[in-house]
């Protein structure tokens, strides 16, 4: 998910396990305001309202409490900039904003530094959030950010030029992958078509592409204790799987400069057999009204794996009170009104984005407009979370710097998972 389109970007993006006390002080600043039941106007600062419904909803809420108004401040697309605006806001202890829209793996730093507010669980139904979901709001086993925007890598593939190589279902391994696309390249339709691409820019979606091939290949990159376990038989293997896509053309070279949208156009262009991307992509591949070359001609699958299907890194965003707000209550009123059941149900109607209740993966009315949602279900199902840990902008700058070195040929896979390793337990003892 870039962040630029509701993902964190990017994401929210897969390692393993949620780390709760990593990196040493938490750096928490102990004069941080308490709670309060204030009420009144607030601000919501989140992303970019791409359909404007956002702004609809709102005006429902706006329109049932007049004396606490809500305003959007929308932040910017960039993930790295909004991160750097809202840390910002809350080193001087601005009151700017009240409600605030946090990537997944923005939550141990924020709450560790005391700039959000736990919220009460019990409020917002716990039981009706996918589950992986509602574990990427928590913090040292306390919810401080509500799940909004959810969603995990799915793979895209072309039905029309698998139905002309004879190849009668998706891939379910890497393997079965690499044979669909020895006999698509086979055929006069197909012989242009590279295989497979997700994101392999040095950014946060390369930090997510490496993690997913880690999963799937049965390793993980930080244990149950939050010790590293990037340079095990089972890590290197998903190293290995993108090295080797990458001088094999499995992965086309150009490949490396994909970020989402480079890699969403590539494919809705007609460039790629198979793509891993997040599940906005879907209604842009399907438009109807002549970007997409593909429309009609694609479907999703779950990403496969070294043996058998694979598992995707959760994404997302999250909705947290600021500590510095001066009206908490009615913060906390507005994060329970728009992660609300029927408003998801009503936001979704107007954009494919995945939200974090699950009762909508079921809903015929949606399962009708985005078909693929069963299979968002059943990936979200094998999803894992980022890390929830306070250096994660140092861990994941990590991860890109030593994957980077291996996909591009300047290490080998055994000294690039090493060197990796290193650098992730300097950051977790």
């Amino acid at each position: 998910m870039t962040r630029r389109v509701w993902t964190g970007a990017a994401g929210t993006l897969a390692l393993a396990l949620a780390l709760s006390a990593c990196g040493g002080s938490d750096g928490g600043d102990a004069s941080a305001p308490a709670t309060n039941e204030g009420r009144g106007p607030i601000t919501f600062a989140t992303g970019k309202d791409l359909t404007g419904t956002i702004q609809k909803l709102v005006k429902k809420w706006n329109d049932a409490h007049p004396k606490e108004q809500v305003r959007i401040v929308e932040l910017p697309e960039d993930g790295d900039q909004t991160r750097q605006q809202l840390v910002q806001n809350a080193q001087i202890k601005s009151d700017a904003y009240d409600v605030v829209r946090l990537d997944a793996v923005w939550t141990a730093e924020f709450a560790a530094r005391r700039w959000v507010l736990p919220l009460d669980e019990g409020r917002l139904d716990p039981g009706t959030f996918v589950p992986a979901s509602l574990e990427t709001g928590k913090y040292r086993g306390k919810l401080y950010a509500a799940p909004w925007l959810t969603g995990t890598g799915i793979l895209y593939y072309r039905t029309d030029l698998l139905e002309a190589a004879g190849v009668k279902e998706p891939p379910k391994t890497w393997a079965e992958m690499r044979d669909a696309c020895a006999k698509v390249k086979e055929t006069d339709e197909g012989k242009d078509v590279g295989c497979y691409a997700g994101q392999y820019d040095k950014y946060e979606g390369l930090t997510v592409n490496y993690s997913e091939a880690v999963q799937s290949a049965g390793g993980q990159v930080f244990d149950a204790d939050g010790k590293p376990q990037v340079a095990t038989p089972q890590a290197k293997a998903g190293l290995q799987f993108l090295v080797d896509g990458f001088e094999s053309g499995t992965i086309p070279d150009k490949s490396v400069t994909y970020k989402e949208e480079e890699s969403r156009r590539a494919f809705q262009d007609g460039q790629l057999v198979f793509h891993r991307n997040w599940a906005y992509v879907y209604a842009l591949a399907a438009a109807k009204d002549g970007t997409s070359k593909v429309n009609g001609r694609f479907d999703v699958a779950p990403l496969p794996g070294k043996d058998g299907p694979g598992s995707g890194t959760l994404g997302g965003n999250n909705l947290a009170v600021s500590a510095f707000s001066k009206n908490q209550a009615t913060s906390r009123d507005f994060i329970q009104y728009i992660v609300g059941l029927d408003v998801q149900r009503e936001y979704n109607k107007e954009q494919s984005f995945p939200l974090s209740r699950t009762a909508l993966y079921d809903d015929a009315a949606l399962v009708k407009q985005y078909p693929y949602f069963p299979i968002m279900k059943k990936a979200l199902e094998q999803a894992e979370p980022r890390p929830v840990v306070v250096k994660y902008s140092e861990v994941t700058a990590a991860v890109q710097d030593h994957v980077t070195a291996a996909i591009t040929g300047k290490k080998s896979v055994d000294q690039a998972a090493t060197d990796l390793q290193a650098a992730l337990s300097g950051l977790t003892d």
